[in-house]
C-alpha cells in the first residue's frame, strides 16, 4: 500500500489546490458525467470567497507522492455550530485504496476538536430504472457508520425540447389564482427596498422544506449576511437571477426564486431557492416566479440549455411544478448524517 499524506492547502496559489481542483473533475468525471465540468473560478472563489458563516478548510491527500484526493470541510460559525460539513473527492485511480479513509480521520479529528456532535456530506446515487451511478460513496458511508437521513432527487430541464407554449399556459392558469400580486426582479443584488423580506424569506427554507432525519437548524439572514453572500458570488462570477412577487396591497416581496449560473459553461444553470411565505401559499406564487424567472434568464441568457435542480423526495408540491414545468427526473444524492 502507498504512504497516504494528509495535508492542508493553505492558499489558492498553492500548486496543491490546482492539484484538489483536478481530482474533483476528474471524479465528477467518472461518477456524474452528464454534468458539466467544474468551473475553476467558482472553485477557486471556495477558496478565495468563502460564503458568510461557512468557513472552509480545505486538504489534499497524496498517495505515494502523487495527488490521490481533496477534502473540504466546513465549519459553520453563525448556525448550526453543532456540525460540519465534508467534501471528500477521491481520483478514481487510487479509490479503494485508503485514502478517503485517510480525509475523513482528519475531518473527524478537527470536527471533534471544534466541539462538533456530527459530521454531514452526501453522495449520489442510482434512481430506480434510472441511469448507472457508482455505490461505493454510499458503501463508504455505511462503512464510517453514517446514517442516510435525506434523499434529494435531481431532475433536469433541457430547454431544446421545452414546449413553451405549455409554460405560457401553465403560467396564465397560476396567475388567474394570484390578483394582487405584482412582480419583481433583479440580477446578481438585492433591491434595498427587498432586503428585509428576502433575508426573512431565505431563513424560512429550512423551516419549511422537508428535511428528513438531517439535523440542521434554520440558518438566521440579514442584510449585512445577504450582502456578504452576494460578494462572495460577485468574486466567483456567478450570474443569478431573480423574480419575487409582491403583496400589492402591504408591498412586502412574500415569494421568490433564483437561478445560479457558474462562470461556465454559459448553457447550464442551477435552480435555486423557491419559497412562498406560509400566509400566501394556494395562490400558485410558486409556479410564477418560477416561470417569470426561467424566462427574464432566457432572455439574458440566450445560449441557456440545461437547468438542474435538487429537491427532497418528499417534497411533492415542488416536485409536481418542477415536473409540469418539464424537468425530469435524473438521480438521487443522500445525505448522510455521522453523529461524533
Amino acid at each position: 500500500m502507498d504512504t497516504i499524506v494528509v495535508t492542508p492547502i493553505e492558499s489558492a496559489e498553492d500548486p496543491a489546490y490546482r492539484q484538489a481542483y483536478q481530482i474533483v473533475v476528474a471524479g465528477q468525471a467518472a461518477d456524474v458525467p452528464d454534468m458539466p465540468e467544474p468551473c475553476w473560478d467558482f472553485f477557486l472563489g471556495k477558496m478565495t470567497h468563502p460564503l458568510p458563516g461557512q468557513p472552509t478548510r480545505h486538504f489534499l491527500a497524496r498517495a505515494g507522492g502523487e495527488p490521490a484526493g481533496y477534502l473540504a470541510l466546513t465549519l459553520p460559525d453563525l448556525d448550526n455550530t453543532e456540525n460540519g460539513h465534508v467534501e471528500i473527492h477521491v481520483h478514481p485511480q487510487y479509490r479503494r485504496r485508503g485514502v478517503g479513509r485517510a480525509l475523513f480521520d482528519r475531518a473527524g479529528s478537527i470536527a471533534r476538536q471544534e466541539g462538533r456532535k456530527r459530521l454531514i456530506g452526501d453522495a449520489v446515487a442510482a434512481l430506480p430504472g434510472g441511469v448507472a451511478r457508482p455505490d461505493a460513496g454510499a458503501q463508504f458511508a455505511r462503512t464510517l457508520g453514517a446514517k442516510p437521513a435525506l434523499t434529494d432527487v435531481r431532475r433536469r430541464l433541457d430547454l431544446t425540447t421545452v414546449d413553451d407554449d405549455a409554460l405560457a399556459e401553465q403560467l396564465a392558469r397560476a396567475w388567474l389564482r394570484a390578483d394582487g400580486y405584482s412582480l419583481v426582479w433583479w440580477r446578481d443584488v438585492v433591491p434595498g427596498e427587498y432586503i428585509d423580506d428576502i433575508a426573512y424569506l431565505d431563513g424560512r427554507l429550512n423551516k419549511d422544506a422537508p428535511m428528513g432525519d438531517l439535523v440542521w437548524e434554520p440558518e438566521i439572514f440579514d442584510r449585512r449576511r445577504i450582502r456578504a453572500a452576494e460578494a462572495a458570488n460577485r468574486a466567483r462570477k456567478r450570474r443569478r437571477y431573480n423574480t419575487g412577487v409582491r403583496h400589492n396591497a402591504t408591498g412586502r416581496v412574500v415569494a421568490f426564486t433564483t437561478l445560479d449560473l457558474p462562470h461556465c459553461p454559459a448553457d447550464y444553470a442551477w435552480q435555486q431557492i423557491t419559497i412562498v411565505e406560509p400566509q400566501h401559499r394556494g395562490h400558485r406564487l410558486g409556479t410564477i416566479v418560477k416561470l417569470e424567472n426561467l424566462r427574464y434568464a432566457r432572455v439574458h441568457e440566450p445560449a441557456l440549455r440545461t437547468i438542474d435542480t435538487w429537491n427532497a423526495a418528499e417534497n411533492t408540491h415542488m416536485i409536481a411544478i418542477n415536473e409540469e414545468m418539464g424537468f425530469r427526473p435524473v438521480d438521487s444524492w443522500i445525505n448522510w448524517q455521522l453523529n461524533l
